[in-house]
């Protein structure tokens, strides 16, 4: 009696449910957790009082910094020690603003932000311009 070989079995398809299954449910967080980065905050609705004090806003502080390396607190031209002085008389939760040329040096930069992170400053805005 002649042996017959079983022929092999061809792996034609490939089953992609499950792949689609996966990608779906990455797809959901990715478009859950997109919206709240969007919105910057999640939204909520704060409670009211009839006795409310309004709380005192101090003013930011912006730093400037422009293509030859100079420096600006407010419009005011400052060397490093001038604004670390500055800046060490203002409080350490005051916003400060740091506006650097594009052109600018990256040292101007990491010597402004050396100076902040030494005196622990806490808000801290780099503000840049939207790539069009």
């Amino acid at each position: 009696m002649p042996k017959f070989k079983k022929p092999k079995k061809r792996f034609d398809e490939i089953n992609v449910v499950p792949f689609i299954d996966i990608m779906l449910v990455l797809l959901v967080m990715v478009l859950t957790t997109a919206t709240f980065i969007t919105q910057g905050i999640i939204p909520i609705e704060l409670p009211e009082a009839k006795a409310t004090k309004k709380e005192d806003t101090t003013k930011e502080l912006t730093i400037y910094v422009n293509s030859k390396g100079e420096l600006f607190v407010d419009k005011e031209k400052v060397d490093l020690k001038t604004l670390e002085s500055k800046l060490s008389a203002i409080p350490k939760d005051q916003t400060v603003v740091l506006r650097s040329d594009k052109e600018s040096k990256f040292q101007d930069f990491v010597s402004v932000m050396d100076i902040l992170k030494r005196l622990n400053h806490e808000q801290l805005y780099i503000i840049t311009k939207e790539n069009q």
